[in-house]
């Protein structure tokens, strides 16, 4: 009975800001067909697909696939290998668009502001074809800056073959390319903070240093914490754009992240959907309990955590 006091108070209210509600009904069409319909092809994991028979029509078989799958060296290794490098992502990428966007905020200049933010922005919506494209001109055997190297009369550097500074390399484009477009959403949490607090601030005479780690850092944790919750859910698919343009076969062992082996093996050998769909399913649960791991750890820590 009290249940449906209280479904008929949410109807009652929704119909009384349908207004409102109707501003929905793009997304959720929008989240309907292209990603809970797909979700109908996860059934692939536990068939085995005949084309001529269709997703639905192809037989059963269990957790064979997954069993074929967790007996594959090769995706042990990638599963470590994209944890590996993606927990680094967390320690060194994730900081980078909070310190970017607190060094924006200090700029006293609002054009020299917009310009900055601009420059650091652009980036974002090169591809990783283009960048890839010119990392390779620079960077190759023969490219601008072995050029310089041997014009000194030094030894040439392989840049984007060696296996020890790949990961390197991932972190370094990856926040060139991104760190200004995420720290955005740092700038739009910061222009939340209220003023007074600053003018208190320096009424008691607090410099710079002092305002930003009492002040604008405190203000925007909320914000941190649910961007780091999001973050710690994608640690099994982030950088497949960029792995993908960058890698090559010199750096095949240290680059094969879970992502390029769904790839590999599904497009570069026999095609087995089915096994290719019990990895991505796979994937998806570890994204949802390392989800749920951060959005734990984010409560015990004091925060309101991201799921109620």
């Amino acid at each position: 009975m009290k249940a449906e006091k209280t479904l008929n108070g949410i109807l009652q209210l929704m119909w009384k800001h349908r207004v409102v509600y109707s501003l929905l009904i793009p997304g959720l069409v929008w989240y309907t067909i292209f990603a809970y319909g797909p979700m109908s092809g996860l059934s692939l994991a536990f068939k085995t697909f005949k084309a001529n028979l269709g997703i639905w029509g192809s037989p059963w078989i269990g957790f064979n696939n997954f069993e074929n799958v967790f007996t594959d060296p090769a995706f042990l290794k990638s599963v470590w290998r994209t944890l590996y490098i993606n927990f680094g992502r967390l320690i060194f990428q994730f900081p980078a668009p909070i310190i970017v966007a607190l060094l924006l905020n200090e700029i006293r200049f609002p054009k020299a502001k917009k310009i900055f933010q601009t420059i650091l922005t652009f980036p974002h919506f090169l591809s990783w074809v283009v960048i890839a494209s010119v990392l390779l001109n620079f960077l190759a055997y023969n490219g601008l800056v072995n050029s310089l190297i041997m014009m000194f009369g030094f030894n040439s550097i392989n840049f984007l073959g060696n296996p020890r500074t790949f990961q390197p390399f991932l972190y370094i484009t990856e926040i060139w390319k991104n760190s200004g477009w995420g720290a955005i959403i740092y700038l739009a949490a910061i222009a939340g903070i209220d003023m007074d607090q600053y003018e208190a601030a320096e009424i008691d005479g607090a410099n710079r240093f002092q305002k930003i780690f009492r002040i604008t850092i405190p203000n925007i944790v909320p914000t941190i914490v649910v961007m780091f919750i999001l973050t710690s859910g994608n640690l099994m698919t982030t950088g497949f754009d960029q792995i993908f343009n960058l890698s090559n076969a010199a750096v095949h062992n240290v680059s094969e992240t879970i992502d390029m082996y769904i790839y590999r093996i599904t497009f570069r050998g026999a095609t087995d959907f089915g096994f290719s769909t019990a990895v991505s399913l796979f994937r998806s649960t570890i994204n949802l309990i390392l989800l749920l791991i951060a959005d734990r750890c984010a409560k015990m820590m004091g925060s309101a955590g991201l799921i109620g």
